[in-house]
């Protein structure tokens, strides 16, 4: 599992979507999720690639699962998703699972573009495109 922390910034509405991000980017990682965890504290999360579905077997906590499709844009978004549940989009292509409740606090909404980095990143990505 990519350790290293990065954060996600939501380019729709110009704010912080995730400040510490983990991926889940190999067979292992992504196996394993958030698996043995007791919780996930606020403002992390983890995103887990190539993932249309999560199931929430041997979970301690709730979550919220955010769909994102291959461009980033959220396609769905499962709110409070309780243990021994499962979620799925087939739009999916990633997944992105955070505290239960922080996608409505961070204002995250079915739409939205999310970037890694932060304004910095948009700003860059804006002007390489002109």
């Amino acid at each position: 599992m990519g350790r290293e922390m990065a954060s996600l910034w939501n380019s729709t509405r110009n704010a912080a979507a995730v400040p510490e991000l983990e991926t889940a980017d190999d067979m292992a990682s992504r196996t394993v999720g958030l698996l043995g965890r007791r919780s996930l504290a606020e403002g992390r999360g983890l995103l887990i690639t190539k993932c249309n579905s999560i199931h929430m077997f041997f979970m301690r906590f709730a979550i919220d699962a955010v769909f994102l499709d291959a461009a980033m844009r959220v396609v769905k978004i499962a709110a409070d998703l309780k243990p021994w549940r499962v979620a799925s989009c087939g739009a999916a292509r990633h997944t992105l699972e955070v505290p239960a409740g922080w996608a409505a606090k961070a204002g995250i909404c079915v739409g939205d573009e999310l970037v890694p980095g932060g304004p910095q990143s948009v700003s860059a990505a804006n002007k390489t495109q002109e």
